[in-house]
């Protein structure tokens, strides 16, 4: 089968890899969606595995079903998670599924930006989910971004009527913007340094959205009625944005850490600050399968649109092409890759 190997971010060959073949409990599954994710991009993050066959954002059709496997028949319409957990280990029962050993050492194989990958028996068991039949493959594949946005926003407690600052206005910073809004936010404020993604923060349903390069948390404050945000989310990880979203969250409020930065790297606290006004600090990685369904049915059901933010639709021949889109954070919005267009 054909797929887009990734050397580095201006390196990726189109190769012929064994197809591989489901076992026992597993599925092939035949991908007709796979999105481009900004962490697909990080380089630091991904060269050391290299050549490594990336993503994870996918949604396809089940090519064939081994032995034992009684939920799903060959031509379903299925989303499947790369990361499960093991639902049994202290941090599973605790609710914490993303810290979980299996979950971070789980996958499927190989990986999205190919023709089929094998699903192996424990994300079948809790992973796959049947795409409901209004939905699109495109809409199927943002279950993945979606929930991780979705797991962000339960950790913080988030609730109706919180003002809102989302610093970084890229896919994740606009599923921020639109699951706030379905959530009953009050105003929702937006900061990039990309004038084309403060027009999609805008799109997306921000009342205001602010160049990175101004007073960020004095607009926030004129655009709030004297208040700053009682809930900022940083999906940028540069120190400029952790600067901006310090500065800029109310006391009692909360700040989601929700991109990260390179291991080893630090930032300077403003500790007596955070202290004194009771500032709550949350992170948040990945996502379990009960956020992926979550984010399913608010894409089934409209309360957050997905296929608004598509903005390129390219072959498996053009995958080099859809890297260099999403790391020059050009025009383009979510970039999704069609191996069997």
């Amino acid at each position: 089968m054909k797929a887009a190997v990734y050397y580095s971010n201006n390196d990726i060959r189109v190769e012929d890899v064994p197809k591989p073949k489901p076992g026992p409990g597993e599925l092939l599954v035949r991908i007709m969606a796979s999105g481009v994710c900004g962490s697909d991009v990080m380089e630091w993050y991904r060269i050391k595995k290299a050549p490594i066959i990336l993503g994870h954002e996918i949604a396809g059709m089940v090519e064939e079903a081994g032995e034992g496997v009684t939920r799903f028949k060959v031509g379903d319409r299925v989303t499947v998670a790369h990361h499960i957990p093991c639902n049994t280990c202290s941090s599973c029962l605790a609710g914490n599924h993303s810290v979980c050993d299996t979950l971070r050492t789980t996958n499927f194989d190989p990986g999205g930006f190919c023709e089929f990958v094998r699903v192996p028996a424990i994300n079948v068991d809790r992973g796959v989910f049947t795409l409901p039949s209004s939905m699109t493959f495109e809409e199927g594949s943002f279950s993945e971004p979606l929930g991780c946005v979705v797991r962000g926003m339960k950790r913080s407690g988030f609730s109706p009527g919180k003002s809102v600052l989302v610093i970084g206005s890229g896919i994740s910073g606009i599923l921020h913007i639109k699951l706030a809004k379905a959530l009953g936010a009050g105003k929702i404020v937006a900061s990039d340094i990309n004038q084309h993604r403060l027009d999609a923060a805008i799109k997306a349903g921000a009342d205001l959205a602010v160049p990175a390069t101004d007073d960020v948390a004095e607009a926030v404050k004129d655009a709030n009625g004297g208040a700053k945000a009682d809930f900022v989310a940083i999906c940028a990880g540069a120190d400029a944005a952790i600067k901006t979203g310090l500065a800029s969250v109310e006391r009692g409020g909360t700040v989601i850490f929700f991109a990260p930065k390179e291991p080893g790297e630090t930032y300077p606290m403003p500790l007596f600050d955070l202290w004194r006004d009771n500032i709550n600090i949350v992170n948040s990685y990945a996502s379990c399968p009960a956020d992926t369904l979550t984010a399913l049915k608010l894409i089934e059901t409209g309360r957050v649109t997905v296929e608004d933010m598509i903005s390129d639709r390219l072959s498996l021949d053009e995958a080099a092409k859809g890297f260099r889109l999403v790391t020059e954070a050009s025009s383009s919005m979510k970039v999704i890759i069609e191996p069997n267009r």
